[in-house]
């Protein structure tokens, strides 16, 4: 069969089209493969980087530690892996680390304010994964350990930024930090909870240095029984000044009530013995920062009602119910507490005496095989 010319150039055009497409399409598989390896092995490298600096951090050899966490970081630098969220956490610890092993040098603190900035979107969006997972299934073993992991790095990273601007004199900083971080409907109830009462700290110490005096605090008969009576200080100045850190005080404390999730408000039902391991750190993690949170409320309110006696207030009666009311919600988590602390003390006997038995059963088997005629 022969062509005529125009049917050759037509197919040598389609053959030409053919091959060019082939070529994009190669380029394109290469490419997507290429990419996809190098991700893979990005994250493989990311993780021997974060094994070997564990072990440096773990043998404090800081210096060594950072670089390997700085490596691992760098190749990941948004945070998109759990290896780049997870070395960007590590860095910041290990300079903070640094900083508290020599406070003279403050550019080590700046360097981890720096860095755990840096790590504050990453260990949200790997709270907010790991909740997600969490909450679709509590009971999951691997999705107990993420969460928990998750929220209290989330908490560990907010209390630490404040706590290091501090230390390098910027206390207003560190108060915009921890308001922002109180405002923040990201962030999980505790690490909020957790700002708002390390800003609300120096106003219930104020608040008590003025009231818990000789001369504020009375003892007086009431029905045959000594009690205290909080009368007005001398100084003028310092009744303005407590009526100002009462009002800071409860600014600040007081929010922590709405924040409170539901584990935390059935904590007093919750049976600590039936839960495993993981769920015990989760609950521990959960009411803790609640627990002082319910303190320093009922102290406050205490302060409150000090404040509404000294000024022979008619509202007295009603602040004092109040501060004996969050007193009592104080001591029932504080109960809670209690037994957590005792199960975990139970659990921690329990492993050191199967350890021992464990020991003392080699041992035995050891001088067996030694004394067994050959």
């Amino acid at each position: 069969m022969l062509f005529t010319r125009k049917e050759i150039i037509n197919f040598e055009w389609s053959e030409e089209m053919r091959s060019s497409r082939f070529a994009v399409l190669v380029v394109f598989v290469c490419a997507v493969l290429f990419t996809t390896n190098c991700s893979f092995y990005s994250r493989i490298m990311a993780r021997k980087n974060l094994v070997d600096g564990s072990i440096a951090y773990k043998d404090r050899k800081f210096a060594d530690a950072e670089q390997l966490f700085r490596k691992a970081a760098a190749r990941d630098p948004e945070g998109a892996t759990l290896e780049g969220r997870t070395a960007q956490l590590f860095l910041a610890r290990t300079l903070h680390s640094m900083y508290i092993g020599n406070r003279e040098n403050k550019g080590l603190a700046q360097q981890a304010v720096d860095e755990y900035k840096k790590a504050v979107p990453q260990v949200s969006h790997e709270y907010a994964e790991a909740k997600a997972a969490y909450d679709a299934n509590k009971t999951g073993s691997a999705e107990q350990k993420r969460f928990y992991s998750a929220l209290s790095s989330v908490n560990s990273t907010v209390s630490a930024i404040p706590s290091l601007l501090e230390s390098l004199g910027d206390k207003e900083k560190a108060i915009q930090f921890q308001k922002e971080t109180a405002a923040n409907t990201q962030l999980p109830e505790t690490a909020r909870a957790r700002a708002l009462v390390s800003m609300g700290l120096e106003y219930n110490t104020c608040a008590n240095d003025i009231t818990d005096t000789e001369k504020t605090k009375k003892t007086v008969k009431k029905d045959g029984k000594d009690v205290f009576q909080f009368v007005k200080p001398e100084n003028p100045e310092d009744l303005t000044k407590l009526k100002e850190c009462v009002a800071k005080g409860q600014e600040f404390f007081n929010p922590t009530l709405a924040l409170e999730p539901e584990l935390v408000k059935n904590a007093p039902s919750a049976n600590v013995k039936t839960m495993n391991d993981d769920e015990l750190k989760i609950f521990e993690e959960t009411i803790s920062p609640f627990d002082s949170a319910r303190s320093y409320r009922a102290s406050i309110a205490v302060q409150a009602s000090r404040l509404a006696e000294m000024e022979g207030s008619p509202d007295y009666a009603t602040l004092k119910a109040d501060a004996d009311a969050k007193r009592a919600s104080a001591d029932e988590i504080k109960k809670v507490v209690k037994a957590l602390d005792a199960e975990k003390e139970a659990r921690l006997a329990a492993e050191q005496e199967a350890a021992n038995a464990n020991k003392a059963n080699a041992n035995a088997n050891a001088n067996a095989n030694a004394a067994a005629p050959k």
